[in-house]
């Protein structure tokens, strides 16, 4: 009889331990230390989203013609919610990745999206953040190196071998609440 009158304190003294500790658990991210971002950073949105809430501009910078409208074709039947060719100059703005797979340009609003669609050049593509970049949609210029997208299954492995999205130097994690 004691013992079970032991056993049983010990279990409501640790289900109050641990409610304790919860209850005053104040863990924060980034953007928890004192509430603000350092000065001179942006927030940004690391969040990984669904396919279906990702924009993408494709830029072909390959010898193959038509690689960005097959690339473009492949990304919206994987459910993306829009995936534009660009085919007016400059294409692809600025340098020529030649030598590379893929290159990924995104701003803050797009950092998880960016981040999604590394998976989907198994993380071999460049990746390039610009925090003064404003708008919603990530740029891909696919390179010289750049074949085909990989398998659904490729790309789900590729996810989580990357893990959760990190934040570039200079910005901090937008509060979703």
């Amino acid at each position: 009889m004691r013992a079970l009158a032991v056993v049983g304190v010990l279990i409501v003294a640790a289900a109050i331990f641990v409610i304790v500790a919860v209850v005053k658990d104040h863990q924060g991210g980034p953007a928890a230390e004192g509430g603000k971002c350092p000065e001179g950073s942006v927030l940004a949105d690391a969040k990984l989203p669904r396919q279906q809430d990702v924009k993408v501009t494709i830029f072909n910078a390959t010898s193959r013609s038509g690689a960005g409208s097959d690339v473009a074709n492949d990304l919206l039947s994987r459910q993306f919610k829009e995936a534009k060719v660009v085919t007016a100059a400059p294409n692809p703005p600025v340098n020529k990745p030649g030598d590379e797979v893929a290159v990924i340009r995104y701003g803050p609003a797009t950092v998880g999206a960016a981040w999604l669609v590394r998976a989907y050049f198994l993380n071999r593509a460049t990746a390039e953040f610009d925090k003064a970049r404003q708008d919603d949609k990530v740029e891909i210029i696919l390179g010289g190196k750049f074949k085909q997208l990989p398998t659904t299954t490729e790309v789900n492995q590729a996810i989580a071998a990357l893990g959760n999205p990190e934040l570039p130097p200079g910005t901090c994690a937008k509060d979703d609440g």
